[in-house]
C-alpha cells in the first residue's frame, strides 16, 4: 500500500487536457443539446499493471460536486416498528429536516417497495424517475432481490448511508456529490465519473487530483499498481494524463518470476510425479527386456494360446452340421414314442381282458 502513493500528477498538464476536452465538447454541442441543457460526463480511465485478485468498490469524495441541484434523489428506508408506511415516511422526513438534509426528493420504505413496486413496469418507472438512489445501511442487503437487474446494468444501484450518524448531512452530501470506482477481478481497466462539462477547468482538475489520490491510497494491491490514467468523455478520445516509468516494468517482471516459485508448488510437484512415473515405466520396460533376453532358454517362446485361433474356425462348422442333423433323430424319437404309446395301450387292453375273465366265472 505504501508503494501505491508514488503516483504524482502534473497539474499544468492535467489542466491542458481538461481545456482541450472542454473545447472539443463545445464544438460538438448542438442546438438541441443547448436547449435541453444536456451536460456530458467527464470520466477517469484507470489502467492497472495487474488484474486484481478481489473485486473492490472505492468511494471517492470530491471537493466540487459533480451533480446539479436539479437531480432527483430517492432514499430507501427500513420499516419502523409499530408504524405504518405513511408514518415512517413522515418520521424520516422530520429526521432529514432536523439534520439539515435538503437534496432528498422522495422517501420509500421497504414495505412500500415490496408491495407497490413489485411489477416489472413499476420498477422501470422508478428507475427512470430518479437520477440517484440511497438506502439505509440496515436494509441494504435486502434490496437487490426486489430492485432487479436493471438498476445494476445502468449503474444506478443504491449506495448505503448510515441514517443514525451524528453528521448525517455531511455524509449524504459526500455520497451524492462524490463518486465511486468499481475495481473488478476480470480486467485491468476501470472507470469513474469525476465531473461534468459545465464545470470550470480548475474545478475539474481539483476533482481529478482528489480522485487519483483516494484511488491509489485505497487499492488493495502491493507494489506499483497504476500504469496509465486517461481523461475522456462519452464522445471523445481518451487523453493521457499519467504514464508510469519503465522502471516499474522491471519490478513487475521480477515479481512475476518470484511468484511461480511460491504459487506453483503444486504444479512442480505434479511435474516431479510425472517424471518419477516415466522413470519407473522406463525401468520396468528395461527390466522386462532383460528378463526376455535372459529367459530365452525357458518355455516362454512356446506359447500355447497361439494355436487357439486355428482351432476355433474348425469347431464352428462342426457345431453347425450337428445342429442341422439334429432334427432327423428327432423324427425317429417321435416314432419310438408312438410305438411305445401303442404298446402301452395294448398292454392295458390285455390286462383288462384278463381281469374280466375271472368275473364271468
Amino acid at each position: 500500500m505504501a508503494d501505491n502513493t508514488e503516483v504524482v500528477l502534473d497539474r499544468t498538464q492535467v489542466k491542458k487536457a481538461v481545456q482541450a476536452l472542454q473545447a472539443f465538447l463545445k464544438t460538438k454541442s448542438t442546438r438541441d443539446s443547448l436547449l435541453l441543457d444536456d451536460t456530458q460526463q467527464i470520466c477517469l480511465l484507470f489502467t492497472l499493471w495487474k488484474i486484481p485478485k478481489e473485486a473492490q468498490t472505492i468511494r471517492i469524495p470530491l471537493p466540487h460536486g459533480q451533480r446539479p441541484d436539479t437531480d432527483e434523489v430517492c432514499l430507501f428506508t427500513r420499516d419502523e416498528p409499530n408504524m405504518t408506511s405513511e408514518q415512517t415516511q413522515r418520521f424520516y422526513k422530520r429526521l432529514l429536516e432536523e439534520k439539515g438534509v435538503k437534496n432528498i426528493s422522495e422517501i420509500i420504505p421497504y414495505k412500500v417497495l415490496k408491495t407497490e413496486y413489485k411489477p416489472y413496469e413499476a420498477k422501470r418507472r422508478l428507475l427512470g424517475n430518479f437520477d440517484f438512489f440511497l438506502s439505509d445501511d440496515r436494509v441494504r442487503r435486502l434490496l437487490p432481490s426486489h430492485l432487479g437487474k436493471h438498476f445494476y446494468q445502468r449503474k444506478k444501484e443504491p449506495l448505503s448511508v448510515n441514517l443514525q450518524s451524528k453528521h448525517l448531512a455531511r455524509d449524504i452530501q459526500r455520497v451524492v456529490q462524490g463518486t465511486s470506482l468499481k475495481v473488478t477481478n476480470k480486467g485491468c481497466c476501470c472507470m469513474a465519473r469525476v465531473a461534468h462539462s459545465n464545470m470550470t477547468a480548475d474545478e475539474v482538475t481539483d476533482n481529478i487530483e482528489a480522485a487519483v489520490q483516494t484511488v491509489v491510497a485505497k487499492l488493495r494491491m502491493k507494489g506499483p499498481v497504476m500504469k496509465l490514467i486517461h481523461l475522456k468523455s462519452q464522445t471523445s478520445v481518451a487523453l493521457p494524463i499519467y504514464t508510469s516509468d519503465l522502471s516499474n516494468l522491471s519490478v513487475m517482471e521480477e515479481a512475476d518470476e518470484q511468484t511461480p516459485k511460491k504459487k506453483g508448488g503444486a504444479a512442480t510437484k505434479k511435474g516431479k510425479k510425472k517424471q518419477s512415473e516415466d522413470a519407473k515405466q522406463t525401468d520396468t520396460t528395461a527390466e522386462g527386456k532383460g528378463e526376455e533376453v535372459g529367459e530365452e532358454e525357458e518355455e516362454i517362446p512356446q506359447l500355447v494360446p497361439m494355436e487357439t485361433p486355428n482351432k476355433k474356425p474348425k469347431l464352428e462348422p462342426l457345431k453347425k452340421k450337428q445342429l442341422e442333423k439334429a432334427p432327423k433323430p428327432a423324427a425317429v424319437k417321435k416314432g419310438t414314442k408312438s410305438q411305445s404309446k401303442l404298446t402301452k395301450k395294448a398292454g392295458k387292453t390285455e390286462s383288462k381282458v384278463k381281469r374280466k375273465v375271472p368275473k364271468v366265472k
